[in-house]
């Protein structure tokens, strides 16, 4: 939710919103979007995404306290299969996606002490981000601006938490020298439970050039190195009696992950002449992982096991261009653009003993080169054929190539080659029914291939990928209401989902997950938002979320993933949320706030046999902002979980073990300071 510009009337300012890239404002925007401006963790870390994207409708963003498996982010039940990374989102930072081309993304890699805004895209729209696009979330860099500055922020909190942050940023006058914004930033932390220590490098770096020809060029250059151990989850039992405990495999197998990702890209957005312009977007990474997982040595002993060490290279990169006409007809805005892909992977296995030893990396048990690349061509318009009316629509045909060539041939030759492809239509129309108030229905096809590492693992435990993984498609249906008046910003949106051939949970154990298809799934519900400066600088905030996801086919038995019932609910998914916050927030001096989030219970398997409990936290935050030339000092002070709840913050679906519950801390303790000189 757009923060308000008039203090008096709090109005939404008329900002573009750019999910959409048709440059509408949000009242004219016939999709559910939602933006969150930086200012909204004034008050915070700024180490966890999780601060910027709760009270947004319809989201899911839960904690693991565990760094080595990112955050759990579902939008509508999408992704919320993921035991860790994000899937069935698509994310990007400043235009670079943060999701590889198979659809596997992560947070990780995101800047907070650097964002400017996050725009969070949900419903039928999402699906013109092609494949994995369940939902959409746009993260945005501040641009350097005014007078050279530096920075150097501390916070720490329980457990040893804490982050060091330096940051250097300045405009430009000419259009031969850039604006930067260079951050550099190291977290590390003891953890909240035994084994779930973490040490986090991220150094981020935008430049801007704004050229003589009206054109804008922005280089992007992230890296982030993160160093976590795995503690895994715990039974019921185990979660009532000690929280902070692990199970003796963890301890066994010193359960942990390396991660290692270098990119960089450049978006280039140039007008032609009054009615064209051109936008070009290039990027390339490499992201190494290795991790070791607590599969037992007597399982391992099987001929086509892969091994409890996983060690993969990937070198990915891409591009997108895209012409934007507008008004050369009237009212009539024209895009058609090709978007490309390509991902390269070089993944090994080890056994994670040898000898008498435990948890190092052993005899090599898989080795395979493995290739993605997609080629999707799309298009959109948005007319206003009437002076309260318009149509928005968009089509994109995703086609997505899999290769996997396998070198370890002791167990079998597993090599094999998959095509996914499908033509994603989408369609708005859009009343404004008042100056202040709009409403909308939309439709959209949405599509969803398996990740890497969905098909790294079979259900059966037999070794090679698993080829039998189909891609998912679904139907959605949206109608919302939007308003922009004196008593405040306001959304109402309801959706229908249906989904064929889902890709959902089957087995997780020891850290490894496997996936299999469940012929029909539905997701329906609701989402309302509401923002209002009250008084001055006082601004409320409230949103709430309805979404019943459930099997609507049965499912046989797989392996070891037992059968589903339909009219099961989807394991993973909070069929309640509900959120009110209240924040002072002037240009300096005293700031502060509380905040009261409310999460219903999450099944933790496809039985429905379990859960974890409901739970409603409260946090409080104070804070001064002190400005005296040139010179800008930010402190705070917050309290999280401020009664002291016990709860589990996230669950991992189908474990094998019974170990679904991923305990969080009780009340914790945060403090920060930031001192900033401008030059």
């Amino acid at each position: 939710m757009a923060y308000a510009e008039d203090k008096d009337e709090a109005r939404l300012p008329d900002i573009e919103v750019e999910a959409l890239r048709t440059n509408t404002v949000w009242l004219d925007t016939a999709a559910s979007v939602y933006t969150v401006n930086a200012k909204k963790l004034a008050n915070t870390s700024k180490t966890n995404i999780s601060d910027a994207l709760k009270g947004i409708p319809g989201l899911q963003a839960l904690e693991r306290e565990n760094y080595a498996q990112d955050m759990q982010i579902s939008m509508r039940g999408f992704g919320a299969r993921s035991t860790f990374g994000v899937r069935g989102i698509r994310i990007y930072v400043d235009g670079i996606p943060a999701s590889m081309p198979d659809g596997q993304g992560q947070t990780s890699n995101i800047d907070l002490n650097s964002l400017e805004k996050i725009e969070v895209l949900g419903g039928p729209f999402s699906s013109l981000y092609g494949n994995s696009s369940g939902g959409t979330i746009l993260a945005t860099t501040r641009e350097g601006e005014g007078k050279p500055s530096v920075s150097l922020g501390f916070n720490s909190a329980r457990f040893a938490k804490q982050q060091t942050s330096l940051q250097m940023q300045g405009g430009s006058d000419t259009a031969w020298l850039p604006a930067y914004n260079i951050n550099s930033s190291y977290f590390d932390t003891n953890g909240y439970r035994q084994y779930s220590d973490a040490r986090k490098v991220l150094n981020n770096a935008k430049f801007t050039w704004n050229l003589n020809d009206g054109s804008t060029l922005n280089w992007i250059i992230n890296q982030v190195r993160i160093r976590a151990a795995d503690p895994g989850g715990l039974t019921r039992e185990q979660w009532q009696e000690n929280p902070r405990q692990v199970a003796q495999n963890v301890r066994d197998y010193n359960m942990r992950k390396e991660i290692d990702q270098s990119q960089t890209g450049f978006t280039w957005d140039k007008p032609v002449n009054e009615h064209n312009s051109l936008y070009v977007m290039m990027y390339a990474g490499r992201r190494h992982v290795v991790q070791y997982q607590s599969i037992p040595a007597k399982a391992q002993a099987a001929p086509k096991h892969a091994g409890g060490v996983i060690d993969f290279t990937r070198y990915y990169y891409g591009a997108d261009v895209r012409w934007l006409n507008k008004n050369t007809l009237p009212n009539l805005t024209l895009i058609g653009g090709v978007a490309f892909d390509r991902e390269n992977e070089d993944r090994q296995g080890y056994n994670n003993f040898n000898g008498t030893y435990l948890g190092v990396k052993g005899k090599l048990r898989r080795n395979e080169n493995n290739a993605l690349w997609n080629l999707d061509p799309y298009m959109q318009f948005s007319w206003r054929f009437l002076p309260k009316w318009h149509l928005d629509g968009g089509l994109r045909y995703s086609d997505v190539h899999f290769k996997s060539q396998d070198h370890y041939l002791a167990n079998g030759d597993d090599s094999g080659n998959l095509r996914y492809h499908k033509l994603l239509p989408s369609i708005a129309l859009s009343w404004n029914f008042r100056d202040d108030a709009a409403a909308y229905i939309a439709y959209g096809k949405g599509f969803e291939t398996p990740t890497f590492t969905e098909m790294a693992y079979r259900p059966d435990a037999q070794a090679g990928f698993n080829l039998n993984l189909k891609p998912s498609s679904n139907n959605t249906v949206e109608a919302g209401l939007k308003f922009d008046q004196q008593w405040g910003v306001f959304s109402a949106t309801v959706f229908h989902t249906e989904t064929h051939n889902d890709i959902v949970s089957a087995v997780s154990a020891g850290g490894r997950s496997t996936f299999r298809n469940a012929d029909r799934t539905k997701r329906y519900g609701a989402e309302l938002g509401w923002q209002k400066t009250l008084w001055q600088d006082l601004q409320a905030r409230a949103s709430y979320s309805y979404v019943d996801a459930k099997f609507d086919s049965d499912i046989p038995v797989l392996g070891k993933a037992v059968a589903v019932r339909k009219g099961n609910k989807i394991p993973g998914v909070a069929q309640n949320q509900l959120y009110f916050g209240l924040q002072w927030q002037p240009q300096q001096g005293w700031l502060g706030g509380m905040d009261i989030r409310y999460m219903d219970k999450i099944y933790v398997n496809d039985n429905n046999s379990d859960y974890a409990s409901a739970y409603a936290l409260v946090s409080t935050n104070i804070g001064y902002e002190w400005v005296h030339r040139g010179w800008t000092l930010s402190s705070y002070a917050r309290i999280d979980n401020l009664f002291n709840r016990r709860y589990a913050g996230s669950v991992i679906v189908n474990d094998s073990n019974g170990r679904y519950f991923e305990p969080s801390p009780k009340r914790a303790f945060s403090t920060g300071i930031n001192i900033r000189k401008a030059f």
